[in-house]
């Protein structure tokens, strides 16, 4: 059984790594490859999975709408080519491999490029940009929507190639039935593994209100929305009336711990000792490996991300956020965001303005109730990378 696993990003290696595990576990005899098309590949390299071809971050972090031109200096059209012949080579020695593709249209696109049955995983899309259960949300383009669906007619024909898509909820893939496309609501993977850990310990907070700080995970860009954040804090500890309050920065491991450190100085932030950094009654962690415990302890989150932003929404906890510099995160990304999370995600013009909105959402338990209510609905519920997995192993056994 031989799979080649495509992902674009560092929050869809992590998706590709909950349903590659699930697969090893089924599967031990399983020979498994990957080609991460954005960034390194920590993920895979972790798991000890070996890659296909070229793995290297580019400015952009793979958001060519804004960094194309930086992207195309530093090689970007030499990389496409060397992942496209990448995975062609590796499906020359798998005639009866498959291929996993786990984001959007690039590995969407790359997987049928590989001339092998492909298995799509559509972690970026979903109709909720468009619409929710009660119907159609107002444009904010007047071309919004000329599709029919969040999903372009050559995207929908590229699903229609693979022998099966799994949309990122059920409402998409209600959605996308409409088309007859071969498409299953199975869970969102983007919501496995992320069970607790129970290792992240911060003596003498036992008590605190805590709130996770989520930066992202594409370097430099990461870098500039850490110190964003740490822009808020002040307001916040003004702000919030709980006797302490704990700050987590869950930090991708990729990013350079010295230059997330070397912020906190920038902004005055002393040692703390047993924590890491504070004042007297706050705290800030900064960690690298607890990134599940981050999630479940908070109780809240700052977050300019995108997959980390969505999972502590799946959560049930409350996020708020402002724009970026980008390329990523973007006032555009942050309203496209915000319609796909709904009343989990509250947006502010900047960060001075977070402190006020948290505390008036954390004081308010019909508010807390609502949207750990909506978190669930829109990400669903874990489970979903056994059940692909499970159809991997069935389609490749015939």
């Amino acid at each position: 059984m031989r799979l080649l696993c495509l992902s674009n990003g560092h929050g869809e290696d992590r998706i590709a790594g909950a349903i590659l595990a699930a697969l090893q576990q089924a599967e031990p005899a399983a020979i498994l490859r990957a080609l991460p098309l954005v960034g390194t590949g920590h993920t895979y390299r972790q798991m000890g999975i070996p890659l296909v071809g070229p793995a290297r971050n580019l400015p952009s972090g793979g958001f060519l709408q804004t960094g194309l031109a930086e992207d195309v200096r530093a090689g970007l059209w030499g990389l496409v080519w060397q992942q496209r012949r990448a995975v062609r080579e590796w499906a020359q020695t798998a005639p009866r491999g498959m291929v996993l593709a786990v984001g959007d249209i690039w590995p969407l696109w790359l997987a049928w490029q590989s001339g092998r049955s492909f298995v799509f995983v559509a972690t970026a899309k979903s109709e909720y940009h468009l619409r929710d259960e009660q119907g159609r949300l107002p444009k904010t383009h007047w071309f919004e929507g000329w599709a029919g669906s969040v999903f372009y007619p050559w995207e929908r024909w590229l699903i229609r190639r693979s022998v099966a898509t799994f949309p990122r909820d059920e409402l998409t893939t209600t959605w996308l039935k409409r088309w007859q496309l071969p498409v299953s609501w199975v869970g969102n993977p983007m919501m496995d593994a992320l069970e607790p850990q129970g290792q992240l310990q911060v003596p003498g907070f036992a008590e605190a209100m805590v709130i996770v700080l989520l930066p992202g995970s594409r370097a430099p860009e990461a870098y500039r929305n850490w110190e964003l954040i740490l822009q808020a804090l002040p307001g916040v500890i003004d702000s919030l009336t709980a006797p302490q309050i704990l700050f987590l920065a869950a930090i991708a491991p990729g990013l350079d711990r010295t230059q997330i450190e070397a912020t906190l100085q920038k902004y005055r932030w002393p040692v703390f000792p047993g924590v890491g950094f504070g004042y007297d009654q706050v705290g800030l962690v900064v960690t690298q490996e607890h990134f599940n415990d981050c999630l479940h302890l908070a109780h809240a989150g700052i977050a300019l991300a995108g997959t980390a932003t969505e999972q502590l929404v799946g959560l049930g906890k409350p996020v708020v956020s402002f724009p970026g510099t980008g390329p990523q995160y973007t006032a555009h990304f942050a309203r496209y965001q915000q319609r796909l999370l709904g009343s989990s995600l509250r947006l502010v013009a900047k960060p001075e303005a977070v402190g006020p909105v948290l505390q008036e959402i954390l004081t308010n338990p019909d508010e807390l109730n609502f949207i750990a209510r909506n978190g669930r609905q829109r990400l669903g519920k874990p489970g979903a990378s056994i059940a692909i997995a499970r159809f991997i192993r069935q389609y490749l056994r015939g």
